[in-house]
């Protein structure tokens, strides 16, 4: 089964209440409502994109080593993928998708993380929750996700049904602000160009890990 697929199933048994869910009609429809408000606002367009430069940086790994992507670039090519946390689990399904992929990735060269504004435990728990064998980069204010034109601030309705869920973002990301990156997934050459760039700010949507492999064998001058 697809990624997508996956996610299409579940999202159809959450918003159906189908056990062990049990969500509110209202619930469902302020989530569609922040969802198509931040579709609106064209905020995805205004990302980075292929053909620009990639952002760089420095950030921490769950065991607070510093990861540069400067340094990985003088070896290999990036492929990275934004995550808004351990209490998403649209963004854990991908990241088990994304490993289930790394092969795939490895065997073209490419080294796979994973940048979010949650907190190292946090970062630790979902390497450990997800059998992850990459790491989940702690991206401090959500300072490398505005760089990159993905984070954006939850509006005050939405924050207010946060906190009704006991989805306390500030707590998990340590952050006082109530802001998320849109989930993006990033091919970055050695050059720092970015190859392959998919922004959606529906966050029930991913693309699947494979549509980056044409890139990587491309990357890799490898022939099909």
């Amino acid at each position: 089964m697809s990624l997508q697929a996956k996610l299409d199933a579940f999202k159809a048994d959450f918003e159906a209440s189908k056990p062990p869910y049990s969500v509110p009609r209202s619930v469902i429809e302020t989530m569609h409502r922040a969802t198509a408000e931040l579709i609106a606002s064209g905020a995805a367009r205004r990302a980075k994109k292929a053909g620009d430069v990639a952002p760089s940086f420095s950030l921490k790994d769950p065991e607070g080593n510093i990861v540069s992507s400067n340094e990985l670039l003088k070896k290999r090519p990036l492929v990275l993928s934004f995550y808004r946390g351990v209490w998403c689990p649209y963004g854990n399904m991908e990241l088990q998708a994304l490993e289930a992929a790394k092969p795939a990735f490895d065997k073209y060269g490419a080294s796979l993380l994973a940048i979010s504004p949650q907190t190292a435990p946090n970062s630790r728990k979902s390497v450990r929750r997800n059998k992850l064998t990459f790491p989940i980069l702690s991206d401090a204010k959500g300072k490398v996700g505005a760089a990159f034109g993905l984070r954006f601030e939850l509006p005050d309705y939405l924050i207010e049904l946060y906190k009704g869920l006991k989805n306390d973002l500030p707590t998990f990301n340590d952050d006082p602000s109530w802001t998320l990156p849109m989930p993006a997934r990033y091919v970055i050459g050695q050059d720092g160009t970015i190859l392959y760039s998919e922004v959606n700010p529906d966050y029930t949507r991913r693309p699947e890990p494979e549509d980056m492999i044409p890139v990587l064998q491309r990357a890799a001058a490898v022939k099909v």
